[in-house]
């Protein structure tokens, strides 16, 4: 399978697979292809797999286009300004993805849910208790709300990060939340009352433009309903 990523604001990716070559997504992911390209709609793996993605964000179905009688083409949209990147997974090197940012994968590739280990993160942590986990073999389209910056922790070095702003990380980080210090900071600051710990060793992706903190700034300009 080849790819290219187009676009800046509002990124495409365009896979061109071989005959028999096989793109795994949720429903509505699709935005163009071949017509060779056959969809088939499956659980993937189980009812309990597919109840497992719906609580990780995705839809509970999954998609699989197959190229058919020779090369295939098939794109997939980002459905928020931001950015697409492509991860190559290999065993034992899984990823950890905010909720919804799956968007295609090749076939040898499993998405599950990923509970924060402390209880603390997950209710306060400001995106849920459960993120999304990528394990197995392949490539994997993960799309982010606006610009990605990347930092390398290392053994035991920490990053403190506002709610939502973490996309990614390897499966190798922990995540934990710690308290904004000071009453005042809390009720006047306007950073909330908790941030995101993130302790290396491993690679943390952010992003510039949470689609929650987008919502919260356009809520107020929404007319209500009388």
């Amino acid at each position: 399978m080849k790819y290219q990523i187009q676009g800046e604001t509002l990124p495409v990716v365009i896979c061109e697979l071989e005959g028999g070559e096989k793109m795994i997504t949720e429903g509505g992911a699709m935005s163009w292809m071949s017509p060779n390209m056959l969809m088939e709609t499956t659980s993937g793996g189980g009812i309990g797999k597919a109840f497992g993605r719906a609580f990780s964000g995705e839809k509970m179905f999954q998609n699989i286009y197959t190229a058919q009688g020779g090369p295939g083409m098939i794109a997939f949209a980002s459905s928020f300004p931001g950015s697409i990147r492509a991860f190559q997974i290999v065993p034992g090197q899984d990823m950890i993805f905010q909720k919804s940012a799956f968007l295609a994968s090749e076939v040898g590739l499993q998405l599950s849910m990923h509970f924060r280990k402390k209880l603390g993160s997950g209710l306060f942590g400001g995106e849920g208790f459960i993120m999304q986990k990528i394990s197995g073999q392949g490539i994997v389209f993960a799309e982010f709300d606006g610009h990605i910056v990347e930092y390398e922790l290392q053994p035991g070095q920490q990053i403190v990060v506002d709610t939502g702003h973490l996309a990614a990380m390897s499966a190798t980080c922990s995540m934990d939340i710690k308290s904004v210090p000071g009453v005042k900071n809390m009720l006047f600051g306007g950073e909330g009352i908790f941030n995101t710990v993130i302790t290396g060793p491993g690679h943390v992706w952010l992003q510039t433009m949470p689609i929650s903190n987008v919502a919260g700034v356009i809520r107020p300009y929404i007319p209500t309903s009388s």
